[in-house]
């Protein structure tokens, strides 16, 4: 029954435009909807990116200072002396 009425409205010219015109309006808000989503991923992507890049700037000048540390406690001592802190 429902068959027979769906075919019965799409054998109108209008009826068939229609339905053209509502899938193309459906197709492009999809493609929308898509492109936004990608944008969305994108932009997380890249707030990922900066933040490791941030952490890793951050591990690199630990690593840099421990590599300057004194090594024992008279070298400790003579830089205090010498003034190097």
């Amino acid at each position: 029954m429902w068959g027979g009425l769906f075919t019965g409205i799409l054998t109108r010219t209008w009826a068939r435009r229609l339905a053209g015109i509502a899938l193309v309006v459906l197709t492009i808000t999809l493609f929308l909807l898509n492109l936004r989503r990608a944008g969305e991923r994108a932009g997380r992507a890249a707030e990922r990116l900066e933040n490791l890049e941030h952490i890793h700037a951050i591990q690199r000048q630990m690593l840099d200072a421990a590599s300057h540390r004194p090594r024992n406690r008279d070298d400790l001592l003579e830089r205090l002396r010498e003034g190097g802190f």
